[in-house]
């Protein structure tokens, strides 16, 4: 009987131990935000965290963003193919903007990184390890490493309201998934997704569209 009250004991006590570590963390984190490009309230990004230039990002209120981001509006690449003199010389500059709506979740592990413009809108929903960048490396050249290349094929991407995207998807260039649509599971989205489908696969491809009259998920066919 008394071991087991002594485990009791030590139970609660661990247990209020991790209470308070978790709420110390809690406050490190809403005390350490960086200055984003707007005064949003009620918004939590979990630590550890990385933000590059958030005076290039808008978060809207109550939005809330897991540990382990990476949130980058990307205002130069240095990593160019080399010089004559071995130096790496300064080739691409950028303007970018990422916009994240009201009462946006991401689980964790979230990767955005923006050249032009990344857009997500309000009431959307990540699950972990999502990766959407609106640029991709070069590859035109298989002789030069590709961290040397320049940064191509950049193009906004949109994500409108009340959209799903599940466990491991990757969102690529000049993509827009469209209103209340969901993306399975590990998919890569590679073209526009239209408005309430749900889209699986690499690359994905619509599944299920809704019937606003039916009120219903029906199979979709490709009639093309």
């Amino acid at each position: 009987m008394r071991i087991k009250l002594i485990n009791r004991l030590i139970d609660k006590f661990v247990f209020r131990i991790g209470v308070k570590i978790q709420n110390s963390q809690q406050k490190i984190a809403r005390a350490t935000l960086p200055k984003f490009k707007n005064n949003a309230k009620g918004i939590s990004i979990g630590l550890p965290r990385r933000i590059i230039n958030p005076h290039r990002i808008y978060i809207g209120n109550d939005a809330s963003i897991g540990p382990g981001c990476l949130l980058m509006a990307v205002e130069e690449y240095n990593g160019v193919t080399p010089a004559a003199d071995g130096e790496y010389a300064l080739r691409q500059k950028f303007t970018p903007e990422i916009i994240i709506g009201n009462r946006f979740t991401s689980t964790g592990s979230l990767q955005i990184s923006a050249h032009r413009k990344v857009v997500i809108e309000d009431d959307v929903m990540f699950a972990s390890n999502v990766f959407i960048s609106d640029g991709l490396h070069g590859y035109e050249n298989a002789l030069v490493p590709y961290r040397y290349q320049e940064i191509f094929k950049i193009s906004p991407i949109i994500i409108k309201n009340g959209c799903w995207i599940g466990q491991n998807v990757v969102v690529l260039p000049g993509v827009t998934i469209g209103e209340l649509s969901i993306i399975g599971a590990n998919s890569v989205v590679t073209s526009d997704i239209p408005d309430r489908c749900i889209a699986v696969g690499s690359p994905a491809r619509v599944i299920k569209k809704w019937n606003e009259k039916n009120k219903a998920w029906e199979r979709f066919v490709d009639e093309k």
